[in-house]
């Protein structure tokens, strides 16, 4: 699990603003930051796949990694106009990419159910069961088997979202190499283990 910050003081009312209060003029800020990211990770990213079997394409030897943004519900998008962390997703490949790394974003996804801001640790808990990745042999199915994954997120708070898109993506026969969120809900209790590495 990679992050940019805590989720704390300044940087957590600019995620809040950026989501939920209608202040599209800082995913600029937001996405700068996410292809930074991408830029800082490539070499751990390129070390990840090469420790797995990554599948082989006809061209140049690898398919990109697959940079897939944790999905909002239908509801959440209706009310925002938009996917922010698609965006994320799209500035982190940018950055793979920049760094040398095959990437490409990928909205593979889908959540169904509610939103999970105000949901306690139990609710958020429940969404291991609410996002969906399209079925083995469906026409909206790819073929996952052997994909190298990197997930996004706006907030690690739980840890729920991303389990739930990590089993649904395995599930497919995909690899998730890891996750990438702009902040993380620092521990709960002084000397408690990060679950998170901070970039500098």
């Amino acid at each position: 699990m990679w992050a940019c910050a805590p989720y704390a003081g300044p940087l957590r009312d600019v995620v809040v603003a950026w989501k939920d209060k209608w202040r599209v003029d800082l995913t600029r800020e937001l996405d700068a930051a996410a292809l930074r990211a991408g830029m800082t990770l490539a070499p751990a990213v390129r070390a990840a796949v090469g420790r797995g079997e990554a599948r082989t394409g006809a061209g140049s030897g690898r398919d990109p990694v697959l940079v897939v943004p944790a999905p909002s519900t239908a509801a959440a998008r209706r009310a925002r106009g938009r996917e922010p962390v698609l965006s994320l997703a799209r500035a982190l490949a940018q950055g793979l990419c920049a760094a040398g790394v095959e990437a490409t974003p990928a909205r593979l996804l889908t959540q169904r159910g509610h939103d999970q801001v105000g949901r306690g640790s139990r609710g958020r808990g429940e969404r291991l069961t609410t996002v969906r990745a399209p079925r083995r042999g469906t026409v909206a199915a790819p073929s996952l088997a052997g994909a190298a994954c990197l997930l996004v997120d706006d907030v690690l708070t739980t840890g729920a979202t991303l389990a739930a898109c990590e089993r649904a993506l395995e599930g497919l026969g995909a690899r998730v190499l890891g996750a990438f969120v702009v902040a993380a809900t620092p521990p709960p209790r002084q000397g408690s283990a990060a679950h998170e590495v901070h970039l500098t």
